[in-house]
């Protein structure tokens, strides 16, 4: 697809974020008032670039372990911030803004999905966190496999949300056709949200990290990942389809599936109350598991 195509659909799809401004800014101040735990923010000077990130506060055991919540494409940890209100009275729970996306240094390459992978890890060094649980949304879920094989010991277990991409939808045409097919079905202010961190990191970091992401073969990656997996999935991402997280979580070796009635593909942003109930069975869990490749109940929707 040529550049110029992509910038121009991009641009697009800006335009249409712009329109719901003024609905998205009442919903986030109505959001902000329902959440539960506290962030405060954390900058990090990490090989040379600071990162951002934003860390619960709130009192949690000290021999618990952290959860370290990965944003998607283009997009930064704020629309992560109700899960992580969520998590936070249960976990310590931090959610970094990746080198290049909201508010951490944008460097003049572009990274893959390895470098990434890469990054994060290096920024766990950088603030002491030695191993972690790890939940990520959409791209989020290709770098936290890249991380689980390139650098295990920091792993100590995933869940992957909407992972992408598809093996049936690689090409850029697919992913921005299924961005439209969910718009209704997410809220409204995840689009201001979106709106802005887009702008943050530019047309040309969106559509370059997205041809590494569409170039990444997760599903044969996965077959890799030790770690136990819960992979979420809602009954409305049509980016993800129902097969492709069903045959997913089969070729995890520990791999199980959640499904989520009437969630999109932001669900850590629209239903982050379903989604917490999904996941702190699971993040609390100690020990090993001895059922894999199970199913867990589906959750009721409800944010």
């Amino acid at each position: 697809m040529p550049l110029r195509w992509i910038g121009v659909t991009a641009g697009a799809i800006l335009v249409r974020l712009a329109g719901v401004n003024a609905v998205a800014r009442r919903c986030a101040n109505h959001e902000h008032s329902q959440d539960l735990g506290r962030l405060a923010a954390r900058h990090t000077r990490v090989n040379g670039r600071t990162m951002y990130a934003r860390v619960s506060v709130d009192p949690v055991p000290e021999d618990s372990l952290p959860v370290i919540l990965v944003h998607g494409l283009g997009m930064s940890s704020r629309y992560m911030v109700p899960l992580a209100r969520q998590l936070a009275p249960y976990r310590r729970v931090y959610a970094p803004d990746l080198p290049g996306f909201g508010l951490s240094d944008k460097p003049r390459h572009v990274l893959t999905v390895r470098e990434l992978a890469d990054a994060l890890a290096a920024w766990m060094a950088a603030i002491g966190i030695d191993r972690a649980a790890f939940i990520g949304n959409s791209l989020g879920c290709e770098i936290l496999v890249e991380l689980a094989l390139a650098h295990p010991q920091r792993v100590d277990r995933l869940v992957l949300q909407g992972p992408t991409p598809d093996p049936e939808s690689r090409s850029l045409v697919r992913q921005v056709i299924g961005f439209f097919a969910i718009a209704p079905f997410e809220r409204w202010s995840l689009a201001w949200v979106a709106l802005t961190d887009y702008a943050r990191g530019g047309i040309k970091r969106y559509i370059l990290t997205l041809r590494s992401m569409v170039g990444n073969r997760i599903g044969e990656k996965a077959r890799r990942v030790t770690q136990p997996t819960l992979v979420v999935w809602g009954t409305r991402d049509h980016i993800v389809p129902y097969e492709f997280v069903t045959s997913l979580a089969e070729a995890l070796p520990r791999g199980r599936l959640a499904v989520i009635p009437g969630a999109a593909h932001g669900i850590n942003y629209s239903h982050p109350k379903a989604f917490a109930a999904v996941l702190l069975p699971f993040l609390l869990a100690t020990g090993e598991r001895p059922v894999t490749r199970s199913r867990i109940p589906a959750a009721r929707a409800g944010s």
